[in-house]
C-alpha cells in the first residue's frame, strides 16, 4: 500500500454500471471481513474516490481525485481505458487492468504504457485483492491466462529486432524475454513466475545479458536495450 495508515484511494472505471456497483460493494468491505473471508490481507483497506463509466471521464476523474490505483476495464466507451492513460501521460498513477478479455494489441499498449496489474472479471475474489495489494505495493500481476499471450508479446519484441541490433549482441529469445520484462519493470521473482523458470535461472539470463550488452545495472541494461531498439519504447 501507499500509506499504511489509510485506505488505498481508487478510481474505478467500467461502463456496466452493475458491474461497478458490485465491484465498490466488494472493495468497500471491512478488511476484517476480507482477511477473514477470504484470507488476504488489505492493510487499512480500499476506498473508492471516484468512479467512470467512459474513458472521457475516466481522465476527468483520475485528475480530479489523485488516486493511489485506477482499476479499469480496457474497452470503455468513447475513448478506451488504454487511450485515457494515454492522454494522463506521465501523471497516470499506478494502473491495473480488470476486463473482460484483453487482446494481445491491448496486451502489448497497456504493458507499454506501464500498466503492472492484468486480471479477467472472472478471476477469484481472492485473486482481485490479492493483484491490487500487489499492484499498489509496486509489483506486477498478470492472470493465468494472459501469461502465454505476455510472452510471446514481449518474445516479439526480440523477434522485430533480430535481423538488426539483436545479432550484434547475440541474445537469445528466452533473453530478449527476459529483458522485455525487465525494461517492463518487472522484479527478478515476477520474470521468473511469468517465463515459468527459477529465480536463479532468470539471475544468469541477466548476468549473461550484462556481458553481452555491456551493461552494469538493470538500469543501465534496459536504457541500452531501449537506444539499441530491442524493446519497444511505448
Amino acid at each position: 500500500m501507499t500509506d499504511s495508515c489509510r485506505p488505498l484511494r481508487i478510481v474505478l472505471a467500467d461502463d456496466e454500471v452493475i458491474f461497478r456497483a458490485s465491484l465498490r460493494q466488494l472493495l468497500t468491505l471491512p478488511p476484517s471481513v476480507i482477511q477473514d473471508v477470504y484470507r488476504v490481507d488489505v492493510g487499512p483497506g480500499f476506498e473508492i474516490v471516484a468512479e467512470a463509466g467512459t474513458g472521457t471521464d475516466l481522465v476527468v476523474a483520475v485528475r480530479a481525485a489523485r488516486p493511489d490505483l485506477v482499476l479499469f476495464e480496457v474497452s470503455l466507451p468513447r475513448m478506451s481505458g488504454l487511450a485515457a492513460l494515454r492522454e494522463l501521460g506521465p501523471s497516470t498513477p499506478p494502473a491495473m487492468v480488470l476486463a473482460e478479455r484483453v487482446h494481445k494489441a491491448e496486451l502489448l499498449s497497456a504493458v507499454q504504457l506501464g500498466v503492472r496489474g492484468f486480471l479477467l472479471k472472472d478471476a477469484a475474489t481472492e485473486s482481485l485483492f490479492e493483484a491490487i495489494v500487489a499492484v499498489a505495493a509496486g509489483q506486477h500481476w498478470v492472470a493465468a491466462p494472459l501469461v502465454a499471450d505476455l510472452i510471446q508479446i514481449v518474445g516479439a519484441f526480440g523477434d522485430q529486432s533480430t535481423r538488426t541490433s539483436a545479432r550484434p549482441f547475440g541474445l537469445t529469445r528466452r533473453e530478449r524475454e527476459v529483458l522485455a520484462l525487465v525494461a517492463a519493470g518487472y522484479a527478478n521473482k515476477e520474470i521468473a513466475q511469468t517465463c515459468a523458470v527459477s529465480e536463479q535461472t532468470v539471475k544468469h539470463h541477466l548476468t549473461r545479458m550484462f556481458d553481452k550488452v555491456g551493461a552494469s545495472s538493470r538500469v543501465e541494461l534496459a536504457m541500452l536495450a531501449s537506444h539499441a531498439g530491442l524493446i519497444g519504447d511505448g
